[in-house]
């Protein structure tokens, strides 16, 4: 049987999976301190980060009898991913925060502290406000104290050295990480692709362990 159902559900060893937990954390923490708690947005946000997550596994364990099903599931993982990053960019643009640039040397800085909680996220958003570099600025949404759902402007905040506003580090340190999240799926998603192209589903192992038992016969 081990040729039929082959090895699966192995989604924790996952990278992605991980990234994709530490997106939900972080941004169930950033959701709970900058959107209001009546807002569609905060429950969108966090179903789509949350989708994530759910879909990667689903994906995983299915996969012992339905590659197409593991493919689709990566896949629509993948699209939760890219609108819960549409939503980040949103929170930025329409507080008129900037969003890094691919040169941004902010983001291959949280990349290579290869960080693995919310809290080491939010340690290093208060490290990187605290360092005196001018980022995109905006409140702490991670580490910070926060506003109780109330959304502020951080545009005249900006020039006030004794008010703190570090949403857009925080915001823009979100897209990083489901920058990274992607970046594994897309890569999962080919690989998954070639797998199914060369070896087939459930479906053809079926009929090569019925073929193999039949000439044995």
């Amino acid at each position: 049987m081990s040729n039929l159902i082959p090895r699966h559900g192995g989604y924790r060893k996952l990278k992605s999976f991980q990234m994709a937990q530490l997106v939900y954390d972080v941004t169930v923490r950033f959701v709970g301190r900058y959107i209001d708690r009546y807002s569609r947005t905060k429950d969108q946000m966090v179903q789509a980060a949350r989708s994530g997550v759910q879909n990667i596994a689903e994906g995983s364990q299915a996969s012992a009898t339905s590659k197409k099903t593991e493919l689709k599931l990566t896949q629509v993982a993948r699209a939760s991913l890219e609108e819960l990053k549409l939503d980040y960019e949103d929170f930025l643009r329409q507080r008129g925060l900037s969003i890094w640039n691919q040169e941004e040397a902010f983001r291959q800085e949280l990349v290579d502290r290869r960080c693995s909680s919310a809290d080491e996220v939010a340690e290093w958003v208060k490290e990187m406000a605290g360092s005196g570099r001018n980022g995109s600025g905006g409140q702490d949404g991670l580490s910070g104290q926060g506003n109780d759902g109330r959304e502020e402007s951080t545009v005249s905040t900006r020039s006030t050295s004794s008010t703190k506003d570090y949403s857009g580090l925080s915001a823009n340190a979100a897209l990083v990480l489901i920058a990274v999240t992607c970046s594994l799926l897309d890569r999962q998603v080919e690989r998954l692709a070639e797998d199914f192209e060369n070896e087939g589903g459930f479906t053809e192992r079926l009929y090569r362990v019925r073929s193999a038992k039949r000439k044995r016969l």
